[in-house]
Formats: C-alpha cells, structure tokens, sequence
C-alpha cells in the first residue's frame, strides 16, 4: 500500500505525540478552535477538519471546536442541521481525530434521538473512538429587556448525566455552555476527579462581555481546576451574535490565554503540576465540611 507524503507527516506527528506523551504526561497542549459558523454544515464541517489537522501538526495533543460548530446557534437550524449519532458531523470529527492522532472534543452538534434534539458534545480518542458523550444539562432561557431573549427549552431536550473521561494526562469534566453557570455540577465533575473542565459555549453580546471571563474564572478557583471555554468567532450577520473570547483559566483563578471576538485558534500549555501545587499549598478541596453540607448526583 502506499503511503502519501500527508499521511506519512501525519504517521510521524503520532508517533511523536505518543513517545513524548510517556516523558511528560504531566503536560500537554490544549488547542481551542474558535470557529465561525455559516449556514452550510459542509463548510463548517470541512473547516473544523482543517483545524483540527493543523493545530495537530502544530502540536496539540487535545483539540476543542465551539457549541453547535457546524449548525448556527438558531433554534429554526437545530432539527434541519441535526443528525442521529454517527452522522456526517460526528464521523467526520471522528475522522479527524483518527489521522490527525489527537483528542478532540466535537464541540456540540445537533443530535437527533427519535423526535428530540440534544446539544450534544462528543469526545473522540487518538484512534477516532467516542471516548464520552456529554448532553448539555442546563438548558439556555434567556430575556434580557433591551437584550437578549432566546429560549432552547422551545426546541432541545436536557440531558441528565455528569461527564467525565480519562486521557492518558488526567481525568477530564466536559459540559456544554450554561452548564458551567452551575456551581453544583463543576463540584461534582471534580469530586470524579477531573483536574480540567472543557466547555464548548456560546455566550451572546448581553452575557459575555460581563460573564464569560467571570463564570470560568469562578469555576476554576472554586475547584482549583483548569477551565476551558470554546466559543464559535462573532458574526454580526447571524441572527444569534457570539461573544467569542475563548480562552483558558488556571487553577489559580487567573486567565493564561485569551483569543478575541475573531475567527482562528490558540494552544495553550496545560500543567497538571500546577493543579497540584494549588492543590497543596491552598487545600481547599480537603477543606470541605461533608458533616455539615452534602452535594450528591442523583443520576
């Protein structure tokens, strides 16, 4: 069989990927893919691929698109951009994550499960296996006088289950968007021992510029964490206007990297060492009073 020079240069950036990885899994490369998102799903699909391949190439060990990557943020695209699990969005991430050697967390997509929608985010492993599978919980009702008014509820399902999966680095929470609004459901991705919380979002122009930073900032001091936050580029023609600003907080509480409102990417060194040192010096994880206050999952 023979090789191209593409898949050749891929073969050898996961082969890099694995050897480097057994030297220092105590850190690695997170790429957030702020994405803009159009109303063809095969435009969007295609441009999340080459990014997914490039910022492989770049480095990245783990690669996350923004909510709803390949279906503008409407609630009239959700049921005619959906598709059941294994579809064209989700077998082409699958895909990508197979020949770039890399994690990717596929954003959200639209996923249709009899006569239901779910914002839907899937996880696919170096080999373009689904390694988890988060439905956003929290679902989006919004009405802002002189604001924003938007309401999912008109349209999705929420899902029910706290999701949290291995990677040869650390245990990783994933939730979707409003989810990370929700003290609660971070406390208890953490107590399943995730050191990081990767949420694709798309907070909007009333939200954003006064929540974003905050809620990740938050949520991250609160559970001594790295937090992640991908969102789709900003697009005043679009019906829905996302905030962007993806970007990554630490353990400590701070921002370490920040993108703006435009469309492109970032990599960001992600220290586990780090989480621990936190952990240590300011222990408040061991600190908690289980004999006067309780957080338990239902399901």
């Amino acid at each position: 069989m023979t090789l191209s020079l593409k898949n050749v240069y891929l073969h050898n950036i996961i082969l890099m990927k694995y050897i480097n990885s057994e030297v220092t899994m105590n850190k690695f490369n997170a790429a957030l893919l702020q994405t803009k998102v159009c109303d063809s799903k095969d435009k969007n699909i295609d441009n999340a691929v080459k990014l997914i391949e490039k910022v492989s190439a770049e480095g990245a060990d783990i690669a996350v698109l923004p909510e709803m990557f390949c279906c503008p943020y409407d609630n009239s695209y959700f049921k005619v951009f959906g598709e059941e699990e294994g579809g064209a969005a989700y077998m082409a991430v699958s895909n990508a994550a197979k020949e770039s050697g890399i994690y990717v967390v596929a954003g959200t997509i639209p996923e249709l499960k009899g006569d239901r929608v779910y914002n839907t985010s899937y996880v696919f492993d170096r080999n373009g296996k689904q390694k988890a599978k988060h439905r956003k919980i929290h679902l989006f009702d919004i009405d802002i006088k002189g604001g924003q008014y938007f309401k999912e509820s008109d349209t999705l399902t929420p899902g029910e289950n706290v999701t949290v999966f291995d990677t040869e680095f650390c245990k990783i929470g994933l939730a979707v968007c409003y989810d990370i609004r929700f003290p609660e459901l971070s406390r208890l991705i953490v107590n399943e021992g995730a050191e990081i919380i990767i949420v694709p979002g798309a907070f909007n122009m009333t939200t954003g510029p006064v929540h974003w930073e905050l809620t990740f900032r938050a949520r991250a001091l609160d559970n001594q964490v790295y937090t992640i936050g991908v969102a789709p580029a900003r697009d005043l023609e679009s019906s829905y206007h996302s905030y962007g600003n993806s970007l990554v907080a630490s353990p400590w509480g701070n921002v370490v990297n920040r993108m703006d409102e435009k469309e492109g990417y970032i990599i960001q060194e992600i220290d586990l060492d780090y989480v621990k040192k936190v952990r240590n010096e300011l222990p408040l994880l061991k600190h908690i009073r289980n004999d006067v206050y309780s957080l338990k999952k239902i399901l």
